[in-house]
Protein backbone atom coordinates (compact mmCIF):
# COMPACT_ATOMS: atom_id res chain seq x y z
CA UNK A 1 0.00 0.00 0.00
CA UNK A 2 0.95 3.58 -1.36
CA UNK A 3 0.85 5.81 1.99
CA UNK A 4 0.51 9.43 0.99
CA UNK A 5 1.41 12.43 3.73
CA UNK A 6 -1.46 14.41 3.67
CA UNK A 7 0.26 17.85 2.00
CA UNK A 8 0.84 15.53 -0.68
CA UNK A 9 -2.24 14.71 -1.20
CA UNK A 10 -3.43 18.75 -0.55
CA UNK A 11 -0.89 19.53 -3.48
CA UNK A 12 -2.02 16.27 -5.88
CA UNK A 13 -5.70 17.56 -5.54
CA UNK A 14 -5.15 21.55 -5.36
CA UNK A 15 -6.82 21.95 -1.80
CA UNK A 16 -4.92 23.03 1.16
CA UNK A 17 -3.86 20.57 3.99
CA UNK A 18 -6.81 21.75 6.33
CA UNK A 19 -9.26 20.57 3.72
CA UNK A 20 -8.00 16.95 3.10
CA UNK A 21 -7.66 16.94 6.87
CA UNK A 22 -11.42 17.57 7.04
CA UNK A 23 -11.85 15.05 4.47
CA UNK A 24 -10.46 12.56 7.71
CA UNK A 25 -12.32 13.19 9.74
CA UNK A 26 -15.84 12.64 8.01
CA UNK A 27 -14.93 9.99 6.64
CA UNK A 28 -14.56 10.71 2.99
CA UNK A 29 -11.27 9.47 3.76
CA UNK A 30 -10.01 7.18 5.87
CA UNK A 31 -7.01 8.50 8.26
CA UNK A 32 -3.50 6.83 8.19
CA UNK A 33 -0.12 7.11 10.12
CA UNK A 34 3.06 6.46 7.66
CA UNK A 35 6.24 5.14 9.31
CA UNK A 36 7.03 8.29 10.92
CA UNK A 37 3.85 8.58 12.65
CA UNK A 38 2.57 11.16 10.05
CA UNK A 39 -0.98 11.81 8.97
CA UNK A 40 -1.65 9.93 5.81
CA UNK A 41 -4.05 8.44 3.22
CA UNK A 42 -3.74 5.42 1.06
CA UNK A 43 -2.85 6.08 -2.64
CA UNK A 44 -5.60 4.18 -4.20
CA UNK A 45 -8.42 5.58 -2.04
CA UNK A 46 -6.80 9.13 -2.84
CA UNK A 47 -6.76 8.22 -6.20
CA UNK A 48 -10.21 7.63 -6.54
CA UNK A 49 -11.31 10.43 -4.53
CA UNK A 50 -9.55 12.47 -7.17
CA UNK A 51 -11.39 11.10 -10.33
CA UNK A 52 -14.76 11.82 -7.88
CA UNK A 53 -13.86 15.55 -7.51
CA UNK A 54 -12.53 15.67 -11.16
CA UNK A 55 -15.68 16.73 -12.89
CA UNK A 56 -14.50 18.89 -16.14
CA UNK A 57 -17.69 20.28 -17.40
CA UNK A 58 -19.00 18.45 -20.39
CA UNK A 59 -17.54 19.28 -23.95
CA UNK A 60 -21.03 21.27 -25.48
CA UNK A 61 -20.13 20.16 -29.18
CA UNK A 62 -19.31 16.37 -28.51
CA UNK A 63 -19.63 13.83 -31.54
CA UNK A 64 -18.87 10.64 -32.02
CA UNK A 65 -14.87 10.33 -31.73
CA UNK A 66 -12.38 7.20 -30.60
CA UNK A 67 -10.30 9.32 -28.94
CA UNK A 68 -11.12 9.31 -24.81
CA UNK A 69 -8.39 12.15 -23.67
CA UNK A 70 -10.67 15.15 -23.83
CA UNK A 71 -10.62 18.50 -21.71
CA UNK A 72 -12.93 21.09 -21.90
CA UNK A 73 -11.80 24.38 -20.88
CA UNK A 74 -11.00 28.08 -22.00
CA UNK A 75 -8.49 29.78 -24.39
CA UNK A 76 -6.02 31.68 -21.77
CA UNK A 77 -3.39 32.55 -24.77
CA UNK A 78 -2.93 32.45 -27.98
CA UNK A 79 0.44 33.63 -29.54
CA UNK A 80 0.28 33.74 -33.52
CA UNK A 81 2.19 34.59 -36.83
CA UNK A 82 1.33 34.28 -40.54
CA UNK A 83 1.67 30.52 -40.62
CA UNK A 84 1.27 29.31 -37.72
CA UNK A 85 0.09 29.50 -33.44
CA UNK A 86 -0.05 28.21 -30.27
CA UNK A 87 -3.03 28.05 -28.24
CA UNK A 88 -2.96 27.49 -24.41
CA UNK A 89 -5.81 25.99 -22.48
CA UNK A 90 -6.50 25.52 -18.93
CA UNK A 91 -8.45 23.12 -18.36
CA UNK A 92 -9.24 22.29 -14.44
CA UNK A 93 -5.98 21.98 -13.32
CA UNK A 94 -4.17 21.30 -16.32
CA UNK A 95 -2.22 23.65 -19.24
CA UNK A 96 -3.08 22.29 -22.70
CA UNK A 97 -0.96 23.51 -25.61
CA UNK A 98 -2.01 22.86 -28.87
CA UNK A 99 -0.01 24.23 -32.03
CA UNK A 100 -1.95 24.82 -35.29
CA UNK A 101 -1.95 26.72 -38.79
CA UNK A 102 -3.08 30.19 -38.03
CA UNK A 103 -5.71 29.54 -39.94
CA UNK A 104 -7.38 27.21 -38.04
CA UNK A 105 -7.56 29.86 -35.09
CA UNK A 106 -9.39 31.91 -37.21
CA UNK A 107 -11.61 29.38 -38.44
CA UNK A 108 -12.49 27.80 -35.46
CA UNK A 109 -12.99 31.47 -34.11
CA UNK A 110 -10.84 31.01 -31.14
CA UNK A 111 -9.87 33.84 -28.97
CA UNK A 112 -9.20 34.85 -25.56
CA UNK A 113 -12.03 33.67 -22.82
CA UNK A 114 -13.66 31.12 -25.53
CA UNK A 115 -14.59 28.00 -24.90
CA UNK A 116 -12.85 25.19 -26.76
CA UNK A 117 -11.94 21.26 -25.85
CA UNK A 118 -8.47 19.58 -26.41
CA UNK A 119 -9.09 16.12 -28.14
CA UNK A 120 -5.22 13.98 -27.43
CA UNK A 121 -5.30 11.03 -29.32
CA UNK A 122 -1.11 9.71 -28.57
CA UNK A 123 0.07 5.80 -29.06
CA UNK A 124 2.71 6.74 -27.28
CA UNK A 125 2.56 8.29 -23.44
CA UNK A 126 5.13 7.84 -21.06
CA UNK A 127 4.14 7.18 -17.55
CA UNK A 128 7.13 8.53 -14.37
CA UNK A 129 7.44 7.63 -11.01
CA UNK A 130 9.66 9.11 -8.72
CA UNK A 131 13.14 7.72 -8.71
CA UNK A 132 13.70 4.67 -7.25
CA UNK A 133 10.12 3.98 -6.82
CA UNK A 134 8.81 1.19 -9.74
CA UNK A 135 12.39 0.25 -10.87
CA UNK A 136 14.09 -2.87 -11.31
Amino acid sequence: MTLIRVSEAARFLGVSDDTVRRWTDNGSLTALRDESGRLAVDGLELARHAQKLAQLPGDPHRTGSSARNRFVGLVTGITADTVMAQVELQCGPFRVVSLMSSEAVRDLGLELGSVATAVVKATTVIIETPQGKGTA
